[in-house]
């Protein structure tokens, strides 16, 4: 059975740092996208970062350079290194990755930035 197991979430304060991380376990035919997405209350999902299977990224408006994406292809693990965090950072983000036909997603970590 495919899984996606997040970690990394917590509580930082603001201007502070955080890493998620996304790993997978089972088997994948052929991952051709990992990305991160966040919910905050009362919003939307939206796309904080992605990632290609050829290494190409794209990032939400707001993160203006202070996130950046990172996979490792062998381990089909995807990070998200977070710095400069803010208070409008706080949200629950999921991880999701697709194969053909498949389109997973994991359960969420959270993230909370004191000011």
């Amino acid at each position: 059975q495919v899984q996606l197991v997040e970690s990394g979430g917590g509580l930082v304060q603001s201007g502070g740092s955080l890493r998620l991380s996304c790993a997978t376990s089972g088997n994948f035919g052929g991952i051709y996208y990992m990305g991160w997405y966040r919910q905050a209350p009362g919003k939307q999902r939206e796309l904080v970062a992605a990632i290609t299977g050829g290494g190409t990224t794209n990032y939400g408006d707001f993160v203006k350079g202070r996130f950046t994406i990172s996979r490792d292809n062998a381990k089909n693990t995807v990070y998200l290194q977070m710095n400069s965090l803010k208070a409008e950072d706080t949200a629950v983000y999921y991880c999701n990755v697709r194969e053909v036909g498949a389109n997973l997603w994991g359960q969420g970590t959270q993230v909370t930035v004191s000011s």
